[in-house]
């Protein structure tokens, strides 16, 4: 099939009409002229400006997102800065709420949108950075050049963060790990269109590096580099995964290979319902262990890295106590949950403990000392080693689990926080409890498919 078409079609529905922008813009410039006459009160001489994918017309339909920065001066020190940010954001959210990133800001609702107030410091060059955010209207000043050398740049960034969107690692956020907005502005300028963009990445193979201009700095890794243009010290693709990475190549292959508007638009998939549950646990025949608890009242920024970070933790400690592990994920809403599933859910009642080598006296020595006159069977020597079978701590998965030993594992402060104050162990059949919440989430970890 021609991809003329489809991508018409495609662009028809991601493009903004001409009521979304005329909405968006108004409810800017509300906010926009609280903003100017908040700022006026403190006294500090500012600017308010429009920045992101709607100050610059690559924005999809349906995004319901402005990002609104005040530039204030760099005489301003740090305490002060912070100050005015939140005083300007108070003043023009009465009822916002303050978040957390480098520094704290001011999010709220205008005609239901969601308006960050951020503020940065207004800069001359980014060699005077003082914080991460104060790259952001030098980002805006660059895509803005860059967008007159293509034609219809906008919408060549619309198809690409669309197919992104399609592929599943369409944001940069802490939970996607994928391309960000910025990002795909870059490509399309580096290739030249969508299609140019899809091509070159059907043939990537990591570690890919695009630079502006000339070479800059090696410090920096990942599978994908991309050097950004008003800062070489910084990767704009730092926060892509490996699997990301993978992810998009494989759509681009698929595009290539047999162009579907399912690539930019895939089918949710239907919530398992608690009998096919059932039955899928039956028939893998492994053990399915969910950790559940109150999801802690923080940005998906910090929430997901902490999840991750204690899932890692949990399945490499089961992986230590003999435990197979198949898979495990993460699930977040209301409720958080871990989920593992192993192969071997449950073992004998003994292991084997190898101790030193034989010839390395000291050691072994102490070994026999400390299981001399102990509850185990030997000690005894195989290949060259003392060795003993004691009591096995833990033989099933949930076993572990429940006990005070999972909460020494590695969590995140709030993730750990929430698990401290009470948590739920499901398993097998059990985890139908959470369909209501989650269906979407078991049906495609059971049946996982690429978009």
């Amino acid at each position: 099939m021609s991809r003329d078409p489809i991508l018409k079609d495609v662009l028809d529905e991601v493009s903004p009409s001409d009521d979304e922008r005329g909405a968006l813009r108004e409810a800017y410039e509300n906010v926009r002229d609280r903003a100017l006459e908040a700022l006026e009160e403190t006294g500090v001489d500012g600017e308010v400006t429009l920045v992101g994918s709607t100050a610059r017309d690559t924005w999809l339909s349906g995004d319901r997102d402005i990002d609104v920065f005040l530039l204030l001066p760099t005489q301003l020190d740090r305490e002060s800065f912070e100050t005015v940010g939140l005083d300007v954001g108070r003043a023009v959210f009465p009822d916002g709420t303050v978040e957390y990133a480098e520094h704290p800001y001011v999010q709220g609702d205008e005609s239901g949108y969601d308006v960050d107030i951020v503020p940065c410091y207004d800069l001359g060059s980014t060699d005077e950075l003082r914080s991460a955010v104060d790259r952001t209207p030098f980002h805006n000043e660059y895509v803005r050049g860059i967008a007159d050398e293509h034609a219809n740049f906008g919408d060549e960034v619309r198809l690409l963060k669309a197919f992104g969107r399609g592929a599943g690692v369409y944001g940069s956020d802490l939970r996607t790990r994928g391309l960000s907005g910025y990002l795909c502005e870059l490509l399309v300028h580096r290739y030249g269109g969508f299609e140019q963009v899809v091509e070159a990445v059907a043939d990537w193979s990591p570690p890919v590096r695009i630079e502006p201009r000339e070479p800059t700095s090696d410090d920096l890794a990942g599978p994908l580099i991309v050097v950004d243009p008003v800062d070489p010290s910084r990767n704009v693709a730092s926060v892509v995964t490996d699997d990301s990475f993978a992810r998009l190549i494989d759509a681009s292959r698929r595009w290539l290979g047999s162009p579907d508007r399912s690539l930019f638009f895939p089918e949710d998939p239907e919530p398992i319902d608690a009998e096919s549950l059932r039955r899928t646990v039956e028939e893998r025949g492994t053990r399915t262990v969910a950790v559940v608890f109150d999801a802690p009242g923080i940005v998906d920024d910090q929430l997901y890295p902490q999840l991750r970070k204690t899932q890692t933790s949990l399945v490499d400690e089961l992986e230590r106590l003999g435990f197979d592990i198949l898979r495990s994920e993460i699930f977040a809403d209301r409720n958080a949950v871990i989920l593992v599933e192993a192969n071997v859910g449950e073992q004998s009642n003994v292991e084997k403990h190898p101790g030193p080598p034989v010839h390395v006296r000291e050691h072994a020595s102490e070994f026999v000392r400390k299981y001399d006159d102990a509850d185990v069977v030997g000690p005894y020597i195989e290949d060259g080693r003392y060795v003993v079978e004691r009591q096995r701590e833990h033989t099933t998965v949930d076993g572990f689990v429940r006990s005070d030993d999972f909460l020494e594992i590695g969590t995140g402060k709030h993730v750990g926080e929430e698990i401290r104050n009470g948590y739920d162990v499901l398993v097998n059949d059990d985890c139908t409890e959470l369909l209501d919440e989650f269906g979407a989430w078991f049906a495609e970890y059971f049946d996982p498919k690429l978009p």
